[in-house]
């Protein structure tokens, strides 16, 4: 699945292609990243280590409030704060990461996310705020 404009898909930044998330739908106010799962990602106890989930969290938030809908006209977003819940393990083999722009201003934009798998078991949540980049 993947619903996003291939006009509006940038190409991976060395995080993104160290780690394997994929874009998967990108629009106003909304973005999901989808990772699947493998032992490289996993801490001592065979799960997913916290920061994978709290990076996959920063991005989709990140994302959900950068959208212009104009390849020429990119935004970037950095992260002010983020609170980030560990809610449980997923059962699945793929991490769903969805990012939703809840309100803001014109610099200044609050965003919550999820993480869940296939199966649709909620692994974690977070809020965050977060600041758009002035353009260069």
């Amino acid at each position: 699945m993947n619903d996003v404009d291939p006009n509006l898909v940038e190409d991976p930044y060395p995080l993104q292609n160290l780690i394997g998330f994929r874009m998967r739908d990108w629009s106003k106010d909304y973005a999901r990243f989808d990772l699947d799962l493998r032992d490289e990602l996993m801490n001592r106890y065979g799960i997913p280590h916290g920061g994978v989930y709290a990076m996959l969290l920063d991005t989709v938030m990140g994302y959900s409030g950068s959208y212009t809908g104009d390849p020429d006209r990119r935004r970037l977003a950095m992260t002010l704060s983020m609170t980030t819940n560990f809610l449980s393990r997923p059962t699945g083999t793929t991490l769903i990461g969805e990012g939703r722009r809840r309100g803001g201003g014109a610099s200044t934009f609050f965003s919550e996310g999820t993480i869940t798998d296939e199966a649709n078991t909620l692994v974690a949540t977070a809020t965050g705020v977060f600041r758009l980049r002035a353009s260069d």
